[in-house]
């Protein structure tokens, strides 16, 4: 993905399962890890995922990170 790709509040893929951006940093995106690789919710309350603030802890990618991330509508690229 490109760092214009992402929305606050949309998921997207990385090979370690979905994740949802938080934030938008001026070079970096902040996201929750929302699912596993195999669809399987990290966490089974979903009101873990409600936030800011959340109760899961943030993750921050930067510009090497963003060529393993995915939009949602991508085919499968695992």
């Amino acid at each position: 993905m490109e760092y214009a790709q992402f929305k606050i509040g949309e998921s997207f893929k990385t090979a370690t399962g979905t994740w949802r951006c938080t934030d938008i940093g001026t070079r970096t995106i902040a996201a929750i890890h929302i699912a596993h690789e195999d669809d399987m919710p990290v966490y089974e309350d979903p009101s873990w995922f409600n936030g800011p603030p959340y109760a899961v802890a943030e993750e921050v990618f930067d510009a090497y990170d963003f060529g393993g991330c995915y939009t949602m509508d991508d085919p499968e690229p695992f």
